[in-house]
């Protein structure tokens, strides 16, 4: 399969200082599983859930928990997303539980790609893309929030300080890695493969 980043070039750009102030890796998703019921499932839900995860469930939206089977975020109401590193087979492992009376379970693997931003600047430059408040006491490690740049949506998860991973559909990777490593350029930015 061919990546969704191919043409853009690896490697660095300094700025005209010489400084690299943002590191940004590329990379196709091994596992990504959307969980949704609708607003009468959600207490059976939250109950097959249990039975996968045990206590480790996100009680409030944009709150993420790390589970044997990935990272699991709240992204509403009635929804969670399991993004995993490998392969495992987790939408046969969740439909065990999660039966269609209780609600759905969709790969969506081929459709989401992973930015991860890190560096002194990263939050300067995510701040020019998106409208929201990253600074630590509004958008704490290990949170994530939906949100987009032009009219493209997208989830943010924020790793530390100064380290996010962004998801993004796989059909706009291409210009969304390039409206960042542009937004990056004056501090200087550096492109790894993933």
């Amino acid at each position: 399969m061919r990546s969704p980043f191919e043409g853009h070039a690896i490697g660095s750009r300094p700025n005209a200082a010489g400084q690299l102030g943002i590191q940004v890796t590329a990379a196709m998703l091994p596992s990504f599983t959307l969980i949704s019921t609708w607003i009468s499932g959600q207490d059976g839900l939250l109950a097959a859930l249990a039975e996968v995860f045990g206590a480790t469930l996100p009680q409030r939206i944009g709150q993420t928990a790390q589970t044997e089977f990935g990272l699991l975020a709240r992204t509403g109401p009635e929804e969670f997303v399991l993004v995993g590193d490998d392969h495992t087979d987790r939408c046969s492992l969740l439909r065990a539980s999660i039966v269609a009376d209780i609600g759905a379970v969709t790969d969506l693997s081929h459709a989401r790609c992973r930015l991860h931003i890190e560096g002194p600047q990263c939050r300067t430059v995510l701040n020019k893309l998106f409208a929201l408040d990253l600074r630590e006491q509004s958008f704490g490690i290990g949170d994530i929030a939906l949100t987009g740049t032009h009219h493209v949506p997208s989830m943010l998860h924020r790793l530390g300080a100064e380290a996010f991973d962004l998801y993004v559909f796989s059909t706009y990777a291409f210009d969304q890695l390039g409206t960042l490593l542009d937004a990056a350029q004056e501090y200087g930015v550096a492109l790894q493969p993933g």
